[in-house]
């Protein structure tokens, strides 16, 4: 019986009844045993009964069907009876009745064990009180021991304050703060308010002693305190507290401060920019008194010395303000910032580089004498260590200007004779600029040598700029940087670089010229040089350059810029390669195909070709260094030849069936020519596929050429295959390339549209729409050769090919070969061309330049 899909038992459920009825399938099992889904009832009537004999036995089967029936049955109704006693409505009665008590009992035995916490709260409810009398007491006879202790040791205390005992001043004033700070939440207390106010006048005395001591130690009279005293003095000026002793410190620093401040008035010839390094001798020459005199009475830890150079350096460059009292003494402008702006335009890049030297050995010497850098003596000594005290040659930067300036003229300077009027004659020299020869007499690529100097100097000044500064002035310095660069390629590498003369040029004189791609080829690897180290300086000036200006930095401006140079320079070396092929080409133009008898072999303007290919491939190799750039040039060489090579047959048209079968071999050799061309090194799979794909189109144009057109239906069926289209402009293209006359075009054109009518699946354009049929017979003179002026920019050649992927990538050729519109119907004809688009292609050669930069060097 067929079964719906939707009535089939899942196998999973059929695998769980074999399993529970115990059945397992085997070759000896009852057929009807087996569940599966591919039960087959004739499998199983053909196991019962195997021949005509066994159908004797029919009775016997049927009795043991009936049998394995009625089993069925009663084992079914056995399950039935087990699940209804285990759904008994009774049993679910009797256990949620002792879940019920369950929860009685527990809830009894919660209220017991509250009233039994209760009794037990009673019961012990007397000792409680006893146990918080018992720690109140103990607190109070901790609390009068201490306040004993605090009477007795204050009493001490006043006694060695007023015999000037500082050694025991010390001891005794740590146990008194010690203690007092535990009565610091009593002081609501009259006793202890009272000893609190005693504490603090005592304190204010024993500050005031203490300042009134090291103000007569520094007078060093004959009743001066000894050293020793003052050392204790220190001890105790410390548990007073840390302003204590930073009053003491800054009160010392600007008493000896106060001489420097007058000795080097800024109106005095002592406090001019040119005598800084007298400054810096007498802070040295104070460090040294300080350390084997006064010095050696304060503690160590006190950094007496880094608090006496922050203050030196803060009196240079910002107003000193350590205190009220230093405030009124030295309230003053910075000296060194009032110098640099006295100094004003007068200010030389000599004297500010000695003096930001000498500031800069100075605090390298600080730095080196204490074992710590100069930033964390600043920090440690300053008030307010979120800000601390800048360093002097801090007030240099902005004033750095005079050096970025300076800079600024020494490059000028160095590239002046190779700018101006004439700035080919730089690179025109024997051996300087010009690519020379190695010892084998093999060509040896080089980039100018002013590319190399002129990235030196850039080296050596960046060095020089971060010892001195870090900050804006590396910034300003880099932007000079990039300045240079643009002017070095707009107006070194660009005016090197000559316009095209074609117009200019004989027939006669038709040729490369050897120096122009020689000095292409080296304005190619010195602008790749240039890109590639104009990056490194990016990275170099990132590292050093403080982190405020890191996400400023970048050069990727004028990396393009020398991206442009370079496309430039490939421009001129495809020129100089198609005035080389320009003689070939020609003679294809003039050869009259219909004259052409014979078809065997190569045409001689074929080996002509050929032969200026490989001379200026071989000329052009080993001279550029970078890959890319190589692929670069071979890939956009196929593309011109095998355009120049379109338009000369195109122009040469009509070309009969044994032109085109001629031509088709020509192609052929031009093609190998042209896989050859760039090395076995740089041929790549894509340079390859890119030329077979270029070479296709133009094979199948000239094989529709071949094509006898009589009978119309084979040539036209031909014509179909080939091209793809059903575009009427297209296929009188191809009549007027073959040479057929008007009367036979007619018909012929009558013909295409009827049998292209039942053909809906054919284009309505292909390759052929934009087929140039007037093309250039020269190419446009200025149309290869970079902008002239001042500037580089990219140009429109390459923005296209940014746009569009690298022509080399297949579609340049006969992509998209372009004709002007037929201007009417031929007579005879009632039907229209069809919608057409014909444009003019290889018109202008810039279409075919472009240069991609982003290709694997590799």
């Amino acid at each position: 019986m067929y079964r719906q899909p939707r009535d089939e038992l899942p196998h999973e459920l059929i695998l769980s009844i074999q399993r529970v009825l115990d059945l397992h399938p085997g070759p000896d099992t009852d057929p009807l045993d087996d569940l599966g889904d591919d039960f087959n009832p004739v499998d199983a009537i053909n196991f019962y009964f195997p021949d005509e004999a066994s159908l004797g036995e029919l009775d016997a089967v049927q009795a043991k069907l009936a049998a394995d029936e009625q089993s069925v049955l009663d084992e079914i109704e056995t399950l039935q009876e087990e699940l209804r006693l285990q759904q008994d409505p009774g049993k679910m009665q009797i256990i949620q009745e002792m879940i019920s008590d369950l929860l009685g009992q527990m809830s009894r035995i919660r209220e017991k064990a509250t009233e039994s916490e209760a009794i037990v709260r009673n019961i012990t409810k007397d000792i409680q009180a006893l146990d918080l009398a018992k720690k109140n007491l103990i607190l109070s006879i901790a609390t009068l021991k201490r306040l004993q202790m605090l009477v007795n040791a204050l009493s001490q205390l006043e006694d060695y304050v007023r015999d000037r005992k500082y050694v025991d001043i010390t001891q005794s004033l740590a146990v008194v703060k010690q203690i007092s700070a535990s009565f610091k939440p009593y002081t609501s207390v009259p006793r202890i308010s009272e000893l609190w106010r005693r504490i603090q006048e005592l304190q204010g005395e024993l500050r005031t002693m203490i300042e009134a001591d090291f103000d007569a130690y520094y007078l060093q009279t004959p009743n001066s305190p000894k050293s020793t005293i003052i050392t204790a003095a220190c001890a105790a000026a410390d548990i007073l507290g840390a302003d204590v002793r930073a009053a003491l410190i800054n009160r010392y620093v600007a008493i000896l401060l106060a001489e420097y401040r007058r000795i080097f008035r800024l109106t005095d010839e002592a406090g001019h920019l040119d005598n800084i390094s007298r400054r810096f001798a007498w802070c040295r020459r104070v460090l040294s008194t300080h350390e084997g005199g006064l010095g050696r009475a304060f503690l160590q830890d006190w950094q007496v010395e880094w608090w006496l150079v922050a203050g030196f350096i803060d009196v240079t460059r910002y107003v000193l303000c350590l205190c009220g009292w230093v405030a009124r003494q030295l309230s003053v402008r910075g000296d060194m910032s009032a110098l640099l702006s006295k100094a004003g335009k007068d200010l030389t890049v000599t004297v500010l580089l000695e003096t930001l030297q000498q500031t800069k050995d100075f605090e390298l010497s600080m730095a080196k004498k204490f074992g710590v850098s100069l930033q964390e003596i600043l920090k440690a000594t300053s008030s307010t260590p979120s800000q601390p005290i800048q360093s002097i040659s801090a007030a240099f930067e902005p004033h750095m200007g005079v050096y970025v300036q300076a800079q600024d003229r020494t490059i000028a300077d160095m590239l002046a004779p190779i700018r101006g009027p004439k700035p080919r004659a730089s690179l025109d020299t024997n051996h300087s600029h010009a690519p020379t020869e190695g010892d084998d007499g093999s060509a040896e690529a080089v980039v100018l040598p002013s590319s190399t100097e002129l990235f030196y100097l850039y080296g050596q000044t960046l060095e020089g700029c971060a010892m001195l500064s870090t900050g804006k002035p590396l910034f300003d310095l880099l932007e000079v940087f990039k300045k240079w660069l643009r002017v070095y390629a707009e107006e070194v590498l660009v005016a090197n670089m000559k316009r095209p003369q074609y117009q200019s040029r004989r027939s006669a004189d038709t040729r490369y010229d050897i120096k122009e791609i020689k000095n292409a080829c080296s304005i190619i690897n010195t602008a790749d040089y240039c890109q590639t180290t104009a990056q490194e300086l990016e990275e170099k000036v990132r590292q050093r350059i403080a982190s405020e200006f890191k996400e400023r930095v970048s050069v990727q401006t004028e990396c393009d810029l020398f991206i442009s140079v370079a496309s430039t320079s490939i421009v001129v070396l495809l020129r100089e390669l198609e005035a080389a092929c320009e003689p070939a080409l020609a003679t294809l133009t003039r050869t009259t195909w219909t004259t052409h008898v014979d078809v065997s072999g190569q045409s001689p303007y074929v080996g002509d070709l050929v032969r200026a290919l490989d001379t200026v491939a071989e000329a052009v190799h080993p001279l550029v260094e970078s890959k890319k750039y190589l692929r670069n040039f071979f890939d956009k060489a196929a593309s011109l030849i095998l355009t120049r090579f379109t338009h000369a047959l195109v122009r040469s048209h009509p070309l009969k069936e044994n032109g085109a079968e001629q031509l088709l071999i020509d192609l052929s050799a031009l093609k190998s020519c042209l896989s050859k061309l760039p090395g076995e090194k740089l041929t790549s799979s894509g340079y390859t596929k890119s030329i077979t794909k270029s070479t296709q189109r133009l094979e199948a144009l000239l094989k529709v050429i071949v094509t006898p057109q009589d009978p119309p239906e084979g040539f036209i069926l031909n014509y179909t295959l080939l091209i793809g289209d059903a575009s009427y402009s297209n296929f009188q293209k191809i009549l007027d390339l073959k040479g057929t006359q008007r009367a036979e075009q007619n018909d012929l054109l009558d013909s295409f549209v009827t049998i292209t009518s039942t053909k809906p699946e054919l284009e309505q354009t292909s390759f052929l729409s934009s087929l140039d049929m007037d093309p250039p017979t020269a190419p446009q003179a200025g149309s290869m050769t970079s902008p002239g002026g001042s500037r580089v920019s990219l140009p429109s050649m390459l923005v296209g090919a940014a746009a569009s992927g690298a022509v080399g990538a297949g579609e340049g050729i006969l992509a998209a070969l372009g004709s002007p519109p037929i201007s009417g119907t031929p007579s005879g004809s009632e039907t229209p061309p069809r919608g057409d688009a014909p444009a003019k292609v290889f018109s202008d050669f810039r279409r075919f330049v472009s240069f991609a930069v982003r290709r694997d060097a590799t």
